[in-house]
């Protein structure tokens, strides 16, 4: 077992009172929603789903339901949609800022999540949003967020069902991003057969051992390594191939072979990765560890690119004995092309209407801020390329 660098190692949780647990306060409360709810503005109401959901700022704003403008982008392609309850999510992942030990601090409604607030609205508000922009709606594709939660297995399809009622598949396909912990096989299908088109798991951690100290046993959280793995080898054979991804951190103590190792072996699956620069997201456990460094992101999502994209096999790459990359193995010429283009540095996630190797699933500045930008939620521009090559130079040559 490879020792895990204790810099990365998530901190203790302090212990959350008894009349905190399970959305106390807002049970208690008892407030009833008032059409959009924005985290902190005022008492939590008690907000269930499928009847509400969260949704990302990006998405909020381009959608009009609260002001604001996005740094150097119009809008954002994806519509994310988050299941919420009182309750909140019942794990307690070390990274993840919607994680249960935030109870002692914050209701779940109010949690921020990958950096940003997720405001909540009535499902029904957001679909007649989104009927009534018709074929001029910005967004590609839709995505139901489930959460760890008794209830999220029965609702996530009540959601699917609401939003095909109104909105055509060809218009706006829709991805699942699962919770396979509380899945099965049936609950897979169910989604499969109601026009679910991409269906994701977030292993997130890229090994067994990053796995349990940071989603597992090690924080007193009930995800396991095994069970995500099968949830989704069931789910490549019921949504079949091209049709299943997964999320992958970088950063959180594997090593650049762990990550590119299981891209290699999606891609072989007929399934896609995909990358999440690590970021220590405000009040989780991980939120004293230092974000990935840059040059290191910039080498494996290049590397990432070339193995799902450009049909370079992942025996070309070379790796110390730390398991760091350190030569991409290809001709500089083609290298630097692949390299000019950008799209290995843009956000990658699910496909929208583009091409297949962009993402409608831009996530602005989800995974760092936008002075210092990991995913590009855009097409980089010459300046950014100049940056994105000082940043691939900083840890040797960017050739075979």
């Amino acid at each position: 077992m490879a020792c895990l660098p204790p810099e990365t190692a998530p901190r203790v949780p302090a212990p959350v009172p008894a009349d905190k647990r399970n959305g106390a306060d807002v049970k208690a409360a008892s407030l009833a929603p008032q059409g959009l709810y924005r985290p902190r503005y005022q008492r939590t109401p008690a907000m269930r789903s499928p009847d509400y959901v969260q949704l990302s700022t990006a998405a909020a704003i381009t959608l009009g339901l609260i002001p604001g403008k996005l740094h150097r982008c119009s809008c954002t392609r994806c519509l994310n949609l988050l299941l919420t309850y009182p309750e909140g999510c019942r794990a307690n992942c070390a990274y993840c800022g919607l994680a249960r030990h935030r109870e002692r601090e914050t209701n779940y409604a109010d949690r921020n999540f990958i950096r940003v607030d997720w405001p909540a609205v009535p499902l029904d508000e957001v679909i007649e949003r989104i009927a009534a922009q018709g074929e001029a709606t910005p967004f590609e594709r839709m995505c139901i967020s489930m959460i760890t939660h008794p209830n999220s297995d029965a609702d996530t399809p009540r959601v699917l069902e609401r939003w095909r009622a109104r909105i055509p598949h060809a218009r706006i396909p829709v991805s699942i991003l699962s919770n396979p912990t509380t899945m099965r096989r049936e609950d897979v299908r169910e989604l499969y057969d109601l026009g679910a088109e991409i269906f994701t798991v977030a292993l997130d951690a890229c090994t067994p051992q990053v796995f349990e100290r940071t989603r597992g046993k090690g924080v007193d959280s009930p995800h396991t390594w095994g069970t995500y793995w099968r949830v989704f080898d069931e789910a490549r054979a019921i949504f079949g191939p091209q049709r299943t991804g997964m999320h992958l951190i970088v950063g959180m103590g594997e090593s650049d072979r762990d990550v590119l190792e299981i891209c290699a072996r999606l891609h072989a699956l007929e399934a896609h990765s995909h990358l999440f620069c690590f970021y220590p997201e405000r009040g989780s456990l991980m939120d004293h560890v230092p974000a990935t460094d840059r040059s290191r992101w910039r080498r494996v999502q290049l590397a990432r690119y070339l193995i799902e994209y450009a049909g370079h096999p992942f025996a070309a790459l070379r790796f110390s004995p730390e398991g760091a990359l350190v030569d991409f193995g290809m001709e500089k010429g083609k290298l630097d092309a692949i390299i000019a283009t950008g799209i290995p540095f843009r956000t990658s996630g699910c496909p929208g209407k583009q091409r297949e190797d962009v993402s409608a699933c831009d996530r602005p500045y989800g995974d760092s801020p936008p002075s210092n930008i990991a995913s590009y939620p855009f097409q980089p521009n010459g300046h950014d390329l100049r940056q994105i090559r000082r940043q691939l130079a900083e840890v040797g040559k960017v050739s075979a």
